[in-house]
């Protein structure tokens, strides 16, 4: 079965952060589909002890979903400088399967300006290489500098021409 579409991660649970809205409207700048995964809140805390069957209905969708996408795209806040407690447990999910093993991976933080989420970027490189994905970019995006209109598109600028340039760095 071929896969026709982009997973879209967001680091932040509430669906209408500023990362789950940069992730919408990179839906809009994609060539191809995407399919968000549902809210990484939901998985339970992982532990190696619970990773045998049976598996919780959350983690078995979170793996399908890893596992039949063709890319991912993470978006992710920084928060106390690093990843979201969610995330990390949302990858740690992804340890066991290889379900991550070189799959291509668009990297992206969305603070509200620089020098923040560096390290969070940081932290999410080193989950990903763990992981055995392939980054295919790393991109550290500001809400001062991405403007969306009243429809929640990206508007017109250097940041939506960076951000259509990395999507097409996705297979």
């Amino acid at each position: 079965m071929k896969v026709e579409y982009y997973l879209t991660v967001s680091g932040s649970p509430h669906p209408d952060s500023a990362n789950s809205r940069l992730l919408a409207a990179l839906a809009a700048l994609s060539p191809v589909a995407t399919k968000s995964s549902f809210p990484v809140d939901h998985l339970p805390l992982f532990q190696p002890s619970l990773d045998q069957s049976p598996l919780s209905p959350s983690v078995i969708e979170w793996r399908r979903d890893w596992e039949l996408a063709r890319a991912v795209v993470i978006s992710t806040p920084a928060y106390l400088d690093n990843l979201p407690g969610v995330l990390k447990n949302a990858l740690d999910w992804l340890t066991t399967p290889g379900v991550a093993q070189d799959k291509p991976v668009l990297a992206l933080t969305f603070c509200p300006h620089a020098p923040r989420g560096a390290h969070a970027m940081e932290s999410l490189l080193w989950s990903l290489q763990a992981l055995g994905t392939r980054v295919v970019a790393q991109l550290p995006c500001y809400q001062n500098e991405v403007s969306f209109d009243k429809n929640g598109d990206i508007e017109a600028g250097p940041e939506r021409e960076i951000l259509t340039e990395a999507l097409r760095l996705l297979p």
